[in-house]
């Protein structure tokens, strides 16, 4: 396998490497703000991406391929995921600033995705209806055609597997658009599926921003748009997406709630409270950045909240000891500073925040401390609106009425966790939680096998489990009748 050029990454269209014309993008390393490389905007590629992915989904390599062979190739491309780990976890690394640790477990992950989809891939078949005595009916699952997947930074390579795999399962072919500031992962995976054995242009990768989503989701080639990012964006493509008929399947934004009832296991829940917001430096769409603390233990949740966040250590993402890396990017990072500095000028407390004082050449870098945010009412700008950071809004409740309406009084509802130790509670508020995802006793704790996708404006359709594939099938009605048809014009 070839590595795309370390200094400027390209696009993979038709089973090769390309470079078009377009604008190149400085690419900085988010932990030290140092340049490291260049990525190549693809708008003047996406009509060639395009032409590749219809005439690999006429092809019949791939459109009369086997559901047992198409599941076959998924497998092979998770292994060469698993062999080729240790070369793609420090691309996504220095182009993300994720942790190195958690990025490498992230490849695997990838890979077990693959492999689960793989294994699904002839395992989703249709009905038979029978219909009289003469007439039957049946229905066959079929790919849509053209995906276009637009896939968020935060993790290009492991949240692009959870739309790939199963899109490649259904049959389809994909034309994935990376973040520009982040594409070296899907570029690679390109590769990895030629070796793999997929046909050319199976897998089309065009990096770049808005124009080129834009131009993929307005295209009639593209029958359907799979998005992970921001409810704004989402909403903007589903309604050029709607308006030309095509599927839609979005995962956008989230803020979710995080409950600590009054018999919950608080040194648990403590935890879960901090990997729940701080993990990826926040950057997570089920960030658990509202929680919610039954009066009885708010003020020993919070200072314990606050010791145990001021003694998270920050900085190198490739040492094992860190806890926490840079956000993604400086506009990351500006956004983040000024969504606190606001919090605060009106009238909260914030614990933490701002940037840490770090050696050099992390001193440059684009970290920002863990914060905790007090006093901050629930209808103000932090505690609704998606901060996409290490920042946490936290506040008392007195029953568990208060509680769920608290959770539930948002636009959102992607996630939801709680801890308690009564299981008839746990049944019971997880029935009036408005969320896609409740967790009980845990929190983040994701499988490819359980669907995933959010209430509100935290997303439509669903991904993970077998609901994934269905949302990259047509089901198409075939009816026979063995009987001689009645004439009912006859005298």
């Amino acid at each position: 396998m070839n590595e795309p050029n370390s200094t400027v990454f390209g696009a993979f269209v038709g089973g090769r490497v390309v470079h078009g014309h377009g604008p190149q993008t400085e690419m900085r390393d988010p932990a030290t703000g140092r340049l490291w490389g260049h990525a190549t905007d693809s708008l003047d590629l996406v009509d060639a991406a395009l032409d590749s992915a219809t005439q690999a989904a006429r092809d019949p390599r791939w459109r009369d391929l086997d559901a047992t062979q198409r599941g076959r190739l998924l497998l092979r491309l998770a292994d060469l995921i698993e062999a080729n780990a240790e070369q793609l976890a420090p691309l996504e690394v220095r182009a993300a600033g994720k942790l190195l640790k958690t990025t490498q477990r992230e490849m695997a992950r990838a890979a077990a995705w693959y492999r689960f989809f793989g294994g699904l891939a002839d395992k989703m078949p249709g009905q038979s209806i029978r219909l009289s005595v003469s007439a039957e009916a049946k229905t066959v699952r079929e790919p849509i055609g053209v995906v276009a997947a637009i896939t968020p930074f935060n993790g290009p390579f492991s949240l692009g597997a959870w739309k790939m795999a199963p899109a490649l399962a259904a049959g389809n072919v994909i034309v994935v658009k990376p973040p520009l500031e982040c594409p070296g992962t899907t570029l690679l995976l390109g590769e990895l599926a030629i070796e793999a054995g997929f046909p050319a242009g199976v897998i089309n990768v065009v990096p770049g921003g808005a124009e080129v989503g834009q131009a993929l989701v307005s295209d009639r080639r593209v029958d359907m748009v799979s998005f992970t990012g921001s409810s704004p964006t989402a909403r903007r493509i589903g309604a050029e997406a709607g308006a030309l008929m095509k599927r839609f399947v979005c995962e956008a934004g989230g803020k979710s709630a995080h409950i600590v009832f009054d018999d919950a296991d608080l040194d648990s829940a403590l935890i879960a409270a901090r990997q729940g917001v701080f993990s990826n430096a926040g950057q997570t769409c089920v960030a658990g950045a509202r929680l919610l603390v039954h009066r009885s233990h708010y003020e020993n949740v919070l200072e314990r909240l606050i010791e145990g966040a001021a003694r998270l250590r920050l900085g190198n993402p490739l040492d094992p000891k860190t806890h926490i890396g840079p956000l993604a990017s400086k506009r990351q990072f500006d956004r983040v500073s000024a969504m606190v500095s606001r919090a605060k000028s009106e009238g909260a407390q914030v614990f933490g925040g701002g940037k840490p004082d770090l050696p050099s050449p992390f001193d440059e870098g684009y970290f920002f401390k863990p914060t905790i945010i007090v006093g901050a009412g629930t209808g103000t700008e932090i505690w609704r609106e998606e901060v996409f950071g290490p920042a946490v809004a936290v506040v008392p409740f007195d029953d568990e009425d208060e509680a769920v309406v608290m959770a539930n009084d948002s636009e959102y509802g992607l996630a939801a966790g709680m801890w308690t130790r009564s299981m008839a509670r746990a049944d019971r508020v997880s029935r009036r939680l408005r969320a896609g995802t409740v967790w009980v006793n845990t929190y983040r704790m994701m499988d490819y096998r359980v669907p995933f996708g959010g209430y509100g404006q935290s997303g439509l359709g669903r991904e993970n489990g077998i609901d994934a594939v269905r949302e990259f099938q047509m089901i198409k009605a075939v009816v026979t009748d063995h009987a001689p048809p009645l004439d009912p014009f006859a005298d």
